[in-house]
């Protein structure tokens, strides 16, 4: 096999890397993956550090980095909003300069993809996007993965995304969609459509890949014949409250609910990035409830909770492709190599 070199390359969006290096990728991550659950060392990154900003919190993204970092043998630093002088204090300019003299590697998770780029402009180091407000790359080579230990390599996927298609996670699918030469359909309001340049964008990626993306304002349509069905949550980290009762009204008829998950293939499955909002259990879903009378919001519960959901497949999946991008921007490319030959 040709040896796929990606050291000292940064993660910024998967419009930085051919269908070659993404497949490369999950390999990567299924080798890796394996040799976790057969509790096989694999510390190629010994010695090495990592830097681990969060403008934003989470749960997935944090937890995946610093496992990942810690089976790889690196030492991971984690920076919170309040343990950072990024962009207050310092600038971003000057916070690169000074954390890529002290660590291998940078993780950025926050607001724009303006941020997480100027990190990787000036700090020297890979600089791995955690998410930002455009993108959200990781997320999405966990959700390949996930797709290819259900369905296989080779098959032909249709995915369908339901819901608000303009931020991170849409913009997102479409693109790994793109790479992958997946069918892809973005379902919403015109609205919530994806920004036309990207999707034009995407659609000279499918040109030379066989994907094909598709806008559709009809549920039912876009659902038939579908292997996926995947959702998000209708307002996004950092956003007001006030936007609620805007995007319930426009989102309520695209709600992934038992009737429509039951109009596609009886084998698609369903996939959703968490966290979810499927019913009482939390604070906003709470409130949600009482002042809107809904006890879910962008997937019924019986979806949610459904033997096909792989939700949480998706979410330990983070874990094994989080932990590719690291060992393969940061490791010896000829052991990176030999790990992904165990996940082909």
């Amino acid at each position: 096999m040709e040896l796929i070199d990606l050291r000292g390359r940064s993660f910024l969006t998967l419009l930085d890397y051919t269908p070659g290096e993404i497949g490369f990728l999950l390999d990567l991550a299924a080798g890796l993956k394996r040799m976790k659950c057969e509790k096989a060392p694999h510390s190629i990154c010994g010695g090495m550090n990592a830097a681990l900003i969060f403008e934003k919190t989470s749960t997935r993204t944090r937890c995946s980095f610093e496992v990942a970092a810690a089976d790889l043998g690196m030492h991971s630093v984690y920076l919170d909003p309040s343990a950072s002088q990024i962009g207050k204090k310092e600038s971003i300019k000057d916070t690169a300069r000074v954390l890529g003299r002290m660590f291998d590697g940078i993780e950025y998770r926050g607001y724009g993809q303006e941020r997480v780029e100027a990190l990787a402009e000036y700090s020297g180091v890979p600089v791995w996007n955690g998410l930002t407000n455009e993108f959200h790359p990781t997320q999405i080579l966990a959700d390949l993965l996930t797709i290819r230990e259900r369905f296989g390599s080779r098959r032909r996927i249709k995915l369908v995304y339901m819901g608000d298609a303009r931020y991170n996670m849409g913009n997102s699918l479409m693109i790994g969609a793109a790479k992958a030469g997946l069918e892809f359909t973005a379902c919403a309001p015109e609205k919530y459509f994806p920004d036309r340049r990207l999707f034009d964008r995407c659609l000279d990626i499918a040109s030379g890949t066989g994907a094909e993306l598709k806008l559709e304002t009809d549920p039912v349509a876009a659902v038939a014949g579908a292997d996926v069905i995947y959702t998000d949550v209708w307002v996004s980290m950092g956003e007001p409250e006030e936007v609620w009762a805007e995007r319930i009204a426009d989102l309520l008829p695209y709600r992934v609910t038992s009737s429509l998950f039951g109009m596609a293939k009886d084998s698609c499955i369903f996939m959703h990035c968490l966290p979810s909002f499927h019913d009482l259990g939390t604070d906003t879903g709470k409130k949600i409830y009482e002042k809107f009378g809904i006890d879910c919001m962008e997937v019924e519960d019986a979806v949610f909770e459904h033997a096909r959901s792989a939700v949480f497949d998706e979410a330990e999946n983070r874990l094994h492709t989080i932990k590719a991008v690291m060992a393969a921007t940061l490791a010896d490319p000829l052991a990176v190599g030999q790990i992904a030959s165990r996940g082909r």
